[in-house]
């Protein structure tokens, strides 16, 4: 079984930001948020451990994300938290969805 550490890792960065958007602002729909996107980046990694080519889940999961933040932070042009979650969002479907792209072309 290959466990996706990075996918893990991204799902916890995404919990942790909505925490960190409740403490310091007060701001009940970053902590909602975060912990929803995270917790299903967290189970979509879950699944993709057991079974790699199960990235359904995290795909939606990071790609909603992706649109949401970048959203965000086009129209607010702050890297932070924004940018940062944007950043983290592409740079996950790029990395699931390129493996998953050479894993079908594979024989």
């Amino acid at each position: 079984m290959h466990v996706d550490w990075l996918a893990y890792g991204y799902a916890a960065l995404v919990a942790c930001g909505g925490i960190v958007g409740y403490a310091k602002a007060g701001s009940i729909p970053s902590l909602v948020a975060g912990l929803f996107f995270g917790g299903l980046a967290g189970f979509g990694s879950y699944q993709m451990s057991h079974n790699p080519k199960n990235v359904w889940l995290f795909l939606a999961a990071s790609g909603t994300l992706a649109g949401i933040m970048g959203f965000r932070f086009l129209n607010s042009r702050r890297f932070m938290p924004a940018g940062l979650a944007a950043t983290a969002s592409v740079l996950m479907l790029l990395k699931v969805g390129l493996a998953r792209l050479r894993k079908r072309q594979e024989p």
